[in-house]
């Protein structure tokens, strides 16, 4: 039994359906248990800050697909109660250790307290996401202009469902324990790279208008945590963070290439023509 943490967000969803897919039994993690989950998968209610509601979920659980930042008590009562394994989700920014960074700092302590847990581990630094791109749906549901932030940063996208893939396989086969892996799309495209595609699946004439700095720092202010807003200029703007090469972590663990964003603009063409 694997227990799989964010069952229900972009990775995890992903994670969840790699290993139903593969026979294998899964829990999610959910808030209620109406959840959509694929057939087969045992949803348990519970909630990450509240360490005390895992009991259950723990329970005949060999290995826990988990997200960062959160309490070490989560790892203890994991150990306690006999899981054996934990693959994190965690991001390039751990490598940087950089605490004064709010991004690096709770990635960098997740990995440390997962290290210290005695469990076994694997890591997963994701670069950026390729469905960060549905940010940009009102915008397209608006008009045909995309307003990108951070203009001039390259950046070699993941498809969640690569991720996911990868995750599966580090739960189930001890041969990744104690393995880090940097898990990246094939090609670093910019913005403006990502719109283009985005206007040809889309059939739709599409104009990517960059942003300042100084734009892009307004429009994170409307509801972004402005540590989290000064991490982003420090990875972006100052240039700390390099999410631009590519790594093969996905096809040496996979077998298979990484997917490109045209294949995932592809299978995701529906959520930005709908108006939902």
């Amino acid at each position: 039994m694997f227990l799989i943490t964010g069952a229900t967000g972009n990775v995890g969803t992903e994670v969840v359906s790699a290993l139903a897919d593969a026979g294998e039994r899964v829990r999610a993690l959910v808030h209620r248990p109406d959840a959509p989950l694929p057939d087969g998968v045992e949803p348990v209610v519970g909630d990450l800050s509240e360490p005390d509601s895992l009991t259950d979920a723990f329970q005949g659980v060999q290995g826990i697909f988990l997200m960062s930042g959160y309490s070490d008590s989560i790892l203890a009562r994991a150990r306690e109660a006999g899981v054996r394994r934990v693959v994190l989700l965690s991001g390039g920014s751990a490598e940087l250790e950089d605490l004064d960074n709010a991004i690096s700092r709770y990635m960098t302590l997740t990995e440390r307290a997962v290290r210290a847990s005695g469990l076994s581990w694997t890591f997963l630094r994701p670069r950026a996401f390729m469905s960060n791109a549905l940010a940009w749906r009102p915008q397209l549901q608006a008009g045909d202009t995309v307003r990108a932030q951070f203009p001039k940063v390259r950046a070699a996208r993941v498809d969640p469902r690569d991720i996911g893939e990868v995750a599966a396989r580090a739960l189930t086969d001890e041969r990744h324990d104690g393995r880090i892996y940097n898990l990246t799309g094939p090609e670093s495209l910019l913005p403006a790279e990502l719109v283009a595609v985005l206007a040809e699946v889309l059939g739709r004439n599409l104009r990517c208008v960059e942003l300042s700095n100084d734009e892009t720092r307004a429009e994170l202010q409307q509801g972004t945590p402005p540590e989290y807003i000064d991490a982003f200029f420090n990875f972006y703007v100052d240039g700390t963070l390099d999410e631009a090469t590519i790594h093969p972590d996905v096809s040496d663990v996979t077998g298979r290439p990484a997917r490109t964003f045209r294949q995932w603009a592809e299978t995701h063409a529906a959520r930005f023509r709908s108006a939902g």
